[in-house]
């Protein structure tokens, strides 16, 4: 252990060796396999870089689980949470197919809620601004192909 704390990438590798199988197994009762892996990689990592914090050489497969742990909490989380995001996008999406509002309107609307102007003025400066930005690239082609 002590050559691990002082850097050994070798003796790191041993105590790999040694805590990954059993790390994995625990973490797979919780997770699929391929998060289970990819956490127990995080944890390794992790207490690669933080050996130093490590009080109780004895302790350090409590101290590894305990990290791949936190780990595992913090990618179920994640996990939760994304999930949620995707679920309020298709319910968002649904809605406005149900209400048969085009989103460039209702990105109109709420341009003009947020800018405090009327809709149509929205609309028109969105149009103006298409209406240039198409002659600018009108003139730009001409110009590559002379």
């Amino acid at each position: 252990m002590k050559a691990a704390r002082d850097g050994s990438q070798a003796a790191f590798a041993r105590l790999v060796e040694r805590h990954q199988g059993p790390l994995r197994g625990f973490l797979r009762r919780a997770h699929g396999w391929a998060e289970a892996d990819d956490i127990a990689q995080e944890a390794l990592v992790t207490a690669w870089s933080s050996l130093d914090r490590l009080r109780d050489d004895e302790g350090f497969r409590p101290w590894l689980f305990g990290i791949a742990w936190k780990k595992a909490q913090s990618a179920a989380r994640s996990a939760r949470r994304s999930a949620a995001r995707d679920q309020d996008w298709i319910t968002t999406q649904a809605q406005q197919a149900a209400d048969g509002v085009a989103p460039e309107e209702r990105l109109a609307l709420e341009a003009a809620q947020v800018l405090g102007i009327p809709l149509g003025t929205v609309k028109s400066h969105v149009a103006r601004g298409r209406d240039r930005l198409l002659a600018s690239l009108a003139e730009t082609a001409m110009g590559e192909r002379t």
